[in-house]
């Protein structure tokens, strides 16, 4: 029996993909159990956190510190 995973999307405005290096780094040093990843393909620069216990505000204030939108995609 697994454990049930949860995925929070969020909705970016990071544009390149060394910025979308640079976030990662930070955000898997904050949640290294977590697998993110961005889509910059999307037109909606998907922010996905694959996880137990996302904290999705955590998420958008580290993004916000660093200059970026982020907002959760209903």
């Amino acid at each position: 029996m697994g454990v049930f995973k949860m995925v929070e999307v969020f909705k970016t405005n990071v544009q390149r993909k060394g910025e979308a290096k640079m976030l990662l780094f930070k955000l898997v040093q904050l949640f290294p159990e977590h697998k993110i990843n961005f889509d910059l393909d999307d037109c909606d620069k998907i922010l996905r956190v694959q996880g137990e216990n996302i904290s999705s505000e955590k998420i958008i204030q580290l993004l916000i510190k660093e200059n970026y939108q982020c907002i959760v995609l209903e």
